[in-house]
C-alpha cells in the first residue's frame, strides 16, 4: 500500500511543484499567488517570485508524495500558506475577513491546495493539511485561518472550485467553523473557519 510523505516546498523540490500548480507551462498561470501578489503585478512572474519564496524561511507550502513499495516517490500534491502580514491583497479584501492587523505576523492563512489527477481521494489533501498545521506552528503561528466550501448535499465540489478546499477537511485537521463569507468558489459560499494554537 502507498504511503504518504509531506515535506516542506523548498527550492530545492521546485520543478515538482511546478508540476502540481502548473503542470501545462502556462506563462500566466496563478502559481498561488493570488494572495501574495503585488498591486498591478506582472502576472508573468509569479513563477519566479514563488521560486523566490521557496529560497526563504518558512517555505510558502508544502508538497506530499505518494511512495509506493518498489517505485520511486511520486508528487502528489500542493499546500499554499502564508501568514497574513505576507498576503498583503488579502489585507484588503472585501469579501473576506482581514483579522486585526496586530495579529497579521502571527496568524497563517491556507490559501490553495491541488491534488493531480490519478492521485485523489487518496488522503493526499488531507495529509498536507495536517502537516501544513504542524510546520505553521513549528514556526511561530499562534492562529490559522481558512476559506473552504462546503459541498451541496449528496455532491462532490467540481475540481476547479475545490482548490480552496473543504468544510470538512478543515473540521478533521481541529479548525472550526466561525462564519459565511461573501466570498464564493464555483458559486459555493467560502466559510471562514480558524483554528486556534497553544504558544510553544
Amino acid at each position: 500500500m502507498a504511503q504518504i510523505a509531506v515535506v516542506p516546498a523548498t527550492a530545492d523540490w521546485f520543478d515538482d511543484i511546478a508540476r502540481v500548480i502548473n503542470p501545462t507551462g502556462r506563462e500566466q498561470a496563478c502559481w498561488c499567488m493570488h494572495w501574495r501578489a503585488p498591486a498591478r503585478e506582472d502576472i508573468t512572474t509569479r513563477g519566479a517570485r514563488l521560486r523566490e519564496l521557496t529560497e526563504q524561511e518558512p517555505a510558502p507550502g508544502m508538497l506530499a508524495y505518494l511512495v509506493a513499495a518498489g517505485s520511486d516517490a511520486d508528487v502528489a500534491g500542493w499546500l499554499g500558506f502564508s501568514r497574513r502580514s505576507d498576503a498583503r491583497p488579502l489585507q484588503r479584501s472585501r469579501v473576506l475577513p482581514v483579522g486585526d492587523p496586530e495579529t497579521w505576523s502571527t496568524t497563517w492563512v491556507f490559501l490553495c491546495v491541488t491534488v493531480r489527477a490519478g492521485f485523489r481521494r487518496q488522503g493526499v489533501a488531507q495529509a498536507l493539511l495536517d502537516a501544513g498545521v504542524d510546520y505553521a506552528a513549528g514556526h511561530g503561528a499562534t492562529a490559522l485561518d481558512a476559506f473552504p466550501v462546503e459541498p451541496e448535499p449528496g455532491r462532490r465540489v467540481p475540481v476547479s472550485a475545490a482548490f480552496v478546499g473543504t468544510v470538512g477537511m478543515f473540521e478533521r485537521a481541529g479548525f472550526d467553523r466561525l462564519a459565511p463569507t461573501d466570498a464564493t468558489s464555483g458559486r459555493l459560499t467560502r466559510w471562514h473557519m480558524r483554528r486556534e494554537l497553544t504558544p510553544g
